[in-house]
């Protein structure tokens, strides 16, 4: 059985980014990678409740990702990432035996977004009136 790492933080984009598997069964170790919390969260949510969070989340992209591989007869393994992910993976290798890693989580752009487009701004929208007025 062909065993593969799969990290990911969005079920829409790694449903589009996972590789093709041919007959073989496959055991899948999805790693939900959760979105970072602000530093200054943690003035106002304790440690519990964004452990809770971070699970309630994790349940949320396992409910959506995992019923399609159980699907086709695919194993999964559900593992939620709460540390440094090189040493996630060193762990999970060990564990496994596994060569494969795979990254389909959504992209950072370089202002520390996660690629998805904003609603206009004010400015967008003066812009597009003045247009109009032409």
């Amino acid at each position: 059985m062909d065993k593969v790492i799969v990290y990911l933080d969005d079920p829409a984009y790694a449903s589009q980014r996972m590789p093709p598997v041919g007959g073989a069964p496959t055991h899948w170790v999805l790693v939900a990678c959760a979105p970072r919390m602000t530093h200054r969260i943690s003035k106002w949510v304790s440690h519990s409740a964004r452990e809770n969070w971070r699970a309630k989340w994790a349940d949320r992209l396992f409910g959506e990702v995992v019923p399609p591989l159980r699907a086709r007869g695919d194993d999964v393994t559900p593992v939620l990432a709460r540390g440094p992910l090189p040493e996630l993976t060193r762990s999970l290798m060990a564990e496994h035996g596994t060569a494969r890693v795979i990254d389909v989580r959504r992209p950072k752009t370089h202002d520390g977004t996660d690629g998805r487009r904003a609603a206009p701004g004010l400015f967008g929208v003066g812009a597009l009136l003045l247009l109009a007025l032409d």
